[in-house]
């Protein structure tokens, strides 16, 4: 206990450090482990079993919102094989003008060794990326999905190399994992009758543990790989980002350990220390190479750049590479330690880059040369807004509440904005006005401005961070229009407002007076809650403006009964056309 004591006191000390010079946690984390081994304390024996649950329910997470149309676009599988084999050359040629300026480690290494470091470092991090793209919620960007295409395409290579140099070849059983096709079918009915809560989260970490992780491992196979297939596999059910999002949570918790890990990697000295320090040289050689293969591919400028800065780290899945060409013989036990140093400072380095990484993307696009709208992959290409009143950007729940209310109360000619290409073909066959965008790009709002007939602009997207970035980028085009956001908590609503937002709705501050008038309206009809509002509403005004004393008037005369009327609320009922247009 006292260890496990020590392990999150110094976890959690790192990891505030770190927010405090501004940058992710995770980078704290690191520097914990290393730390803590350097300071003699003994890698608890639970580490490896905590890390290894977060990386397998990290990769459940990314089956569960994997499309498996992606694995197969162009873009992602030869920008992968293109990629892995541009890595190996930049790191054998690296490595051995290291070994010509005289490191000892490198000294009389065979092309095979080299070889196969560099093959450990073409590799990107998995758990890395996905976590900046959260951090964006850019996971559904199109430079998300090529990211985490590529990843997934990475991490099959790595599994097939691990199959191939282990002691231990999969099991002639593994063919029978085909059945988990069926069995899918299954659990998805099974999923349905679940329900919500503590279940349902219960349910998702026992099959990417059991059917996923434990069967892959008991043929041969990465276990984390059929975590991956499972929630591939369970993809598309109508629970799954409820399911994701469950397991959040816990996923980022038992990730900690995954990071603080690394340092326990072996005993550091002065030359691996270096060596690893070295090898951050060639991430940006790297970068440049997946920047300029996707723009070969067609993609625009800022999707090609943002994809190369994200993937340029060095992979957790270089470290098993390097432990199995060790085990193997092929390697000496001391590149371990070199790669769990190259690995860790990648993570520093890439941590700070793609904390601006939509400035640096904009910075470094002006270098590429611009190509005509044509040219450009169908999905890429300028998107057009003219006629557009009004821009709701994310058509979740509460963007396409907001459509509605702009749309049928006030007249507007309202467009959506999302960048998710199933939800936007789903939200078109519904009627919706949509088009697929970024709304963290600086060029799409260039585009809105152009437009000139856009005035309103309401940031509906759930993440925080990502109506920020949307914010900022909005008023950096020169966008003078009116700009309303949602915000969950006091601090983000008061740091959107200083970001230069018009109006912030607070979604937990108004839902109950939102659920109050419902009910009013249910239960003494639309009119009367209307009618009682407005009065509220004049006694207020009443309350605050000061009046003249009234003369005390005779009794009125009594008058006749009036006819009865048609109900109030019908006429009540009608939607107000062309309000709020000039």
């Amino acid at each position: 206990m006292v260890t496990a004591a020590l392990l999150l006191v110094a976890t959690v000390a790192a990891g505030l450090g770190a927010v405090l010079l501004r940058l992710p946690p995770l980078v704290g984390f690191l520097v914990a482990g290393f730390a803590l081994h350097a300071a003699g304390v003994a890698e608890p024996a639970y580490l490896g079993t905590i890390a290894d649950l977060g990386v397998t329910l990290l990769l459940f997470g990314i089956g569960l919102k994997l499309d498996i149309k992606t694995l197969v676009r162009k873009d992602v599988w030869l920008t992968t094989v293109a990629h892995l084999v541009m890595s190996v050359a930049i790191a054998v040629g690296f490595l051995g003008l290291l070994g010509v300026i005289g490191f000892s480690m490198l000294a009389g290494e065979g092309l095979g060794v080299l070889a196969l470091l560099g093959l450990a470092l073409s590799f990107s991090s998995t758990v890395f990326v996905v976590k900046v793209l959260d951090g964006r919620s850019d996971q559904s960007a199109l430079y998300g999905r090529i990211a985490i295409g590529v990843l997934v395409m990475q991490d099959l290579i790595a599994v097939v190399f691990l199959s191939v140099s282990s002691d231990h070849p999969p099991s002639p059983w593994a063919f029978a994992l085909v059945l988990l096709i069926p069995g899918a079918w299954l659990l998805r009915k099974v999923w349905s009758r679940v329900g919500h809560g503590e279940l349902q989260a219960l349910f998702g970490v026992a099959v990417a543990l059991g059917p996923g992780y434990a069967l892959f491992d008991a043929v041969g196979l990465k276990g984390d790989l059929g975590a991956l297939v499972m929630g591939m596999l369970l993809a598309g059910h109508p629970a799954a980002t409820e399911l994701s999002r469950s397991l959040f949570t816990l996923k980022e918790l038992l990730l900690v350990g995954f990071f603080v890990s690394i340092g326990f990697a072996g005993e550091l000295s002065w030359q691996a220390a270096v060596i690893g320090l070295l090898m951050l040289l060639m991430l940006p050689l790297q970068g440049i190479v997946t920047a300029v293969l996707l723009r070969l591919m067609r993609l625009r400028k800022r999707t090609a750049i943002l994809s190369g800065l994200v993937l340029a780290n060095y992979s957790e899945f270089g470290l098993i590479v390097v432990a199995v060409g060790a085990q193997t013989g092929l390697l000496d036990d001391e590149w371990l330690v070199v790669l769990a140093v190259a690995v860790a400072a990648s993570f520093v380095l890439s941590s700070a880059v793609n904390t601006r990484g939509n400035e640096y993307a904009m910075a470094l696009a002006k270098r590429f040369p611009s190509r005509p709208n044509e040219w450009l992959h169908r999905e890429e290409r300028l998107i057009d807004v003219s006629g557009a009143e009004a821009l709701v950007l994310g058509m979740g729940r509460v963007g396409r509440g907001a459509v509605r209310q702009l749309r049928e109360d006030y007249g507007m000619n309202v467009v959506g904005v999302e960048h998710d290409p199933t939800r936007v073909a789903t939200l078109r066959t519904q009627g919706f006005t949509v088009v697929q965008a970024d709304a963290t790009d600086i060029e799409f709002w260039g585009r809105v401005r152009s437009a000139g007939a856009v005035r309103l602009a309401i940031l509906a997207m759930p993440f925080h961070a990502a109506n920020l970035i949307a914010l900022s980028q909005l008023r950096a085009s020169g966008f003078d229009g009116t700009v309303a956001a949602v915000a969950r908590y006091d601090d983000d609503a008061a740091e959107l407002e200083r970001h230069g937002a018009d109006a912030v709705f607070h979604l937990y501050g108004t839902a109950g007076q939102a659920l109050a008038d419902e009910a009013a309206e249910a239960a003494l009809g639309y009119a009367v809650a209307e009618g009682m509002r407005d009065m509220q509403a004049g006694r207020k005004g009443a309350a605050t403006e000061p009046t003249e004393p009234v003369e005390p008037t005779e009794p009125a005369e009594p008058t006749e009964p009036a006819e009865p009327t048609e109900p109030a609320h019908e006429s009540a009922a009608e939607p107000v056309t062309g309000a709020g247009t000039n």
